[in-house]
């Protein structure tokens, strides 16, 4: 049996070696040509990191492609070769929500391929500050939950900075109970973000009522207190468990099978045209009737879609609003050029957060 399975895998495995041969030699051409490009860059003082380019040359490929590869395998695989190539000509460093495990990091890497170099802060305000001094050039932030909606303190922090949104990257979130020793046996408090706990409280009432619910500040930190103390579980992602030694006790506990957490990336540099790209902006009125009405009626009329509407006490005055929008198309797209130039003589207040590509 051995043999002959053997015997009809051998021509298989050197074609395999064969092409992986030719596929090494392409890869570090390009390496070289992606390295004169970065020569051309630093001349004229460009970014290294393009999110709209990558996105392009994404596309491009998957329409290219005839499989078996899906347009997921190449988006992927690409993703990470771009990386490389970018960590030939610069080492780039994200900063996000640590400690190490947390979903952040996870999102983090998944937009910016392995090649990153992540920089773990202690809160979402750490992340904006070391993106604006210069210790990081980019952050990786939430802004929104399916099941628990927006990050407020993100929301918050948007209207003191100077920060621009480049990207985004839309997470699926799988949460796993987990401990030192795989079970729940000896184990008295379980410990997690509030959201997290928030989004699997029918779960654990089902299946851990007994359990003392703890709220900490992110779900890798209950992870590493659940390394060092076996009565503790932690609730968290597979990243987790791997980095701090523990053992899932009860896979996907979620209450939402679709629970997904969006995520932005901040930076100083804003991102240019994709073609399909998306703004994000924060807006005011004058306290009257029918201001908001007044205010959002240009978007319909040039065609702009909105995707997203958010509102946010504004903490001054009485029953006074920020409202928080995103909105299909680039504040370069004429359409969407026109629409903010009414809105922004109409409104009390308006700040562009960015125009970037959308997550697909």
């Amino acid at each position: 049996m051995d043999d002959e399975l053997n015997s009809q895998l051998k021509p298989l495995r050197e074609r395999i070696d064969a092409i992986d041969a030719q596929l090494i030699a392409l890869l570090n051409q390009r390496a070289s040509v992606a390295l004169e490009v970065g020569e051309v860059k630093k001349h004229f003082n460009a970014p290294v990191f393009r999110p709209e380019r990558e996105l392009q040359v994404i596309e491009r490929l998957q329409s290219l492609s005839g499989g078996p590869l899906g347009n997921d395998h190449i988006s992927a695989i690409w993703r990470e070769i771009m990386a490389a190539s970018r960590s030939l000509e610069k080492t780039i460093t994200a900063a996000f929500l640590g400690p190490v495990g947390t979903y952040s990091e996870q999102a983090m890497y998944a937009y910016f391929g392995q090649s990153i170099e992540g920089l773990p802060c202690p809160s979402i305000d750490e992340v904006f500050r070391a993106v604006e001094s210069g210790a990081s050039e980019f952050g990786v932030v939430p802004v929104e939950n399916s099941t628990e909606g927006a990050v407020s303190r993100t929301l918050d922090l948007f209207l003191q900075t100077q920060l621009v949104i480049g990207g985004e990257i839309a997470l699926p979130i799988q949460h796993n109970l987990m401990t030192q020793s795989g079970t729940l046996a000896g184990v008295t408090r379980v410990c997690a973000h509030p959201q997290a706990l928030a989004q699997c409280q029918h779960w654990l009432t089902a299946n851990a009522p007994h359990l003392e619910r703890l709220a900490v500040s992110s779900n890798a930190e209950a992870a590493r207190l659940a390394s060092e103390d076996p009565t503790v579980a932690a609730i968290a992602g597979e990243r987790a468990a791997t980095h701090y030694g523990l053992l899932i006790a009860n896979a996907l506990i979620q209450d939402d099978p679709h629970n997904r957490t969006r995520f932005v990336m901040i930076g100083k540099q804003p991102a240019g045209v994709s073609g399909h790209d998306q703004t994000s902006m924060i807006v005011s009125v004058k306290n009257e009737p029918g201001a908001v009405y007044k205010l959002l009626e240009p978007l319909a009329r040039h065609g702009v879609s909105m995707t997203r509407f958010e509102s946010r006490p504004a903490r001054v005055g009485t029953w006074e609003y920020y409202f928080y929008i995103d909105f299909e198309g680039h504040r370069d797209d004429p359409a969407v050029a026109a629409a903010l130039d009414e809105l922004g003589r109409k409104a009390a207040f308006l700040k562009i957060l960015g125009s970037y590509p959308r997550s697909r």
